[in-house]
């Protein structure tokens, strides 16, 4: 698999939260992150390590061979988050390249963080 793109940041959650919230996003009781837009579908749990790593099936329909790899690490009381995102399929473009990036920045760094009150 090639690489699109990679990042990585903190949240404030410790590990178990953030992947109980990556691998049940709608579960009862949890505040509502993933918001996804007209032309992204919900990603499949392709492997879940508990407490360590998750691996998402893409979020787009026209992207089909992209994989979304999601590494957790105890950050002091939070947790160090780290995408990476992978295609077997073709590479994108420069500017097909930064939206992917962009959108996962914004569900992970944004969206999910915001979930955690911050």
């Amino acid at each position: 698999m090639k690489e699109i793109g990679a990042r990585a940041r903190n949240l404030p959650a410790p590990p178990i939260v953030v992947f109980e919230s990556l691998c049940q996003p709608h579960r009862p009781g949890a505040r509502s992150w993933l918001d996804l837009r007209a032309d992204e579908v919900e990603p499949r749990i392709l492997v879940a390590e508990p407490h360590a790593r998750v691996v998402w099936s893409s979020l787009w329909p026209d992207r089909p061979d992209d994989e979304i790899h999601l590494d957790l690490e105890p950050r002091d009381r939070g947790t160090r988050l780290g995408f990476t995102l992978l295609t077997a399929g073709d590479m994108p473009g420069d500017g097909e390249t930064g939206r992917l990036r962009f959108r996962l920045n914004k569900i992970l760094f944004g969206d999910l963080r915001l979930s955690y009150g911050q």
